[in-house]
C-alpha cells in the first residue's frame, strides 16, 4: 500500500476488520443463491421505463431482482462511468449522494478530537455539519474578494493536524470556479487530501480538475448525479481518485450502500445524454435572462457572475424580499456571510415558466 495515504488514514480504520458480505466471496452470476439470506420470491414490485430512443416500455427491476443484494462494489456502473469520464473504474467510487462520500472521507481520516479541517467560506455548508458531527476541529480561511482561494494564507494556516482541505467549485454559494493554478498550489505544498467537489462542474466542464486526479494521488473530486443530469431523487454521488484511497473507504461503507433501483436509473440516464446536454444550454440561457433582469431591479444591489445554474443576489434587504417571494409560494435560499453584503438570496434557474414567475413576482415588488 502506499505509505503516504496510507499514513492519513486514522488508526483505528487501519487496523479495522472489514465487514464481509455475502456478495464479497462471489462475485459471478450463480446458478442458485442461496448465501444471503434474501427471500427466493420476488417482492411484487416492477419499475417500468420508456426507452427514449425507441418509445418502447422496458422493465428494468423487477421479478428475480429487487428481492437480490447489488452489488456491493457498483461494478457496472463503476465500469460505464470510467468509460466515458475518460478514467480507469478503480479510479471511480460510488456514495449515497456526495453527501455520503464526504461523511466517508471525515470517518476514515479525521481522528476525532484531533485531526483538523480547513474550510473556506462562504462555501457548502455541508462541510461544516459533517467536521462538527465528526468532532473535527475546523480552520478557516476566507476566499478573497473574487471569492477565490487564498493560498499563501491557506498555507500558512495548515498544521501537522491538518487532514483535509476543501475546495468547491463551481462554488455554493457564490457560483464561480476556482482557479485551477491556486488549487494546484495547495496541492504541491500540503500534504494531506485535497477534497474538490465539483458537484456544479457540468455547466462549466471544461473547468474541471478530473484529469489530475491521476497525477496527484491526494486529491478527490466529488462529481454527482443531482443537478445537470436531474436525477436528485436517486441520490448518486461519484469521487475520483486514487484506488488506494478509494480501498479505505470501502473498508468504513456500509455493505449496500446503493440500491438496485439507483443503480439501474444511474444506468439508464445514460440513453439520455442528448436531452441532457440540450436542457443544460437551455438552463444556461435561462440564468443569463434572468440575470439580465435582476441586474435592472432597483431592489438588487448586485448579481454576482455563475459558472452554475444559480445566481447569487444581493438585495438591500434579502430577509424582507425572501418572506415577500415565501407569501407568493416561491423558495428561494437565503445565505449569510457574504462579504461586502451580508444576507444574499440564492436563486435556483429554473424552467421558462418558473423563471417568468419569479421575475413576474419581483417586478409587482413594491
Amino acid at each position: 500500500m502506499n505509505s503516504e495515504l496510507t499514513s492519513l488514514v486514522r488508526n483505528n480504520i487501519r487496523n479495522l476488520q472489514p465487514y464481509s458480505s455475502a456478495r464479497d466471496e462471489y462475485t459471478g452470476e450463480a446458478a442458485v443463491w442461496l448465501d444471503a439470506n434474501e427471500s427466493p420470491y420476488e417482492g411484487g414490485v416492477e419499475l417500468v421505463l420508456r426507452d427514449p430512443a425507441t418509445g418502447k416500455e422496458i422493465l428494468v427491476a423487477g421479478a428475480g431482482a429487487l428481492n437480490r443484494y447489488p452489488d456491493p462494489y457498483h461494478r457496472d456502473l463503476r465500469q460505464e462511468i470510467a468509460r466515458r469520464k475518460g478514467v480507469p473504474p478503480e479510479r471511480v467510487f460510488l456514495g449515497n449522494g456526495s453527501d455520503e462520500i464526504l461523511d466517508l472521507l471525515f470517518r476514515t481520516f479525521c481522528e476525532p478530537g484531533r485531526d483538523e479541517v480547513l474550510l473556506q467560506p462562504p462555501t457548502y455548508g455541508m462541510y461544516g455539519v459533517l467536521a462538527a458531527i465528526h468532532g473535527t476541529p475546523v480552520k478557516e480561511v476566507s476566499l478573497d474578494e473574487t471569492f477565490q482561494p487564498d493560498t499563501e494564507t491557506i498555507l500558512k494556516a495548515v498544521t501537522g493536524r491538518t487532514k483535509m482541505i476543501f475546495f468547491c467549485s463551481p462554488n455554493n454559494p457564490t457560483g464561480n470556479t476556482m482557479d485551477l493554478e491556486r488549487v494546484v498550489q495547495v496541492l504541491e505544498a500540503f500534504d494531506g487530501l485535497v477534497v474538490v467537489d465539483e458537484a456544479y462542474i457540468d455547466f462549466a466542464p471544461e473547468k474541471s480538475l478530473l484529469s489530475l486526479t491521476q497525477q496527484y494521488e491526494r486529491l478527490v473530486v466529488l462529481q454527482t448525479f443531482s443537478k445537470a443530469r436531474g436525477l436528485a431523487g436517486i441520490r448518486l454521488g461519484m469521487a475520483f481518485g486514487h484506488p488506494e484511497l478509494f480501498g479505505w473507504l470501502n473498508r468504513v461503507k456500509m455493505p449496500y450502500n446503493l440500491n438496485r433501483l439507483t443503480l439501474t436509473l444511474a444506468a439508464t440516464s445514460f440513453g439520455r445524454e442528448e436531452e441532457l446536454r440540450k436542457n443544460t444550454k437551455v438552463i444556461l440561457q435561462e440564468r443569463e435572462r434572468l440575470r439580465s433582469f435582476l441586474e435592472k431591479l432597483p431592489v438588487v444591489r448586485k448579481v454576482y457572475p455563475s459558472e452554475a445554474n444559480f445566481l447569487l443576489v444581493c438585495f438591500d434587504d434579502a430577509r424582507s424580499v425572501y418572506e415577500y417571494l415565501l407569501e407568493r409560494k416561491i423558495v428561494v435560499r437565503v445565505r449569510t456571510r457574504i462579504p461586502g453584503c451580508g444576507e444574499a438570496i440564492r436563486i435556483t434557474v429554473g424552467t421558462r415558466g418558473e423563471n417568468d414567475i419569479l421575475m413576474q413576482a419581483l417586478g409587482d415588488m413594491k
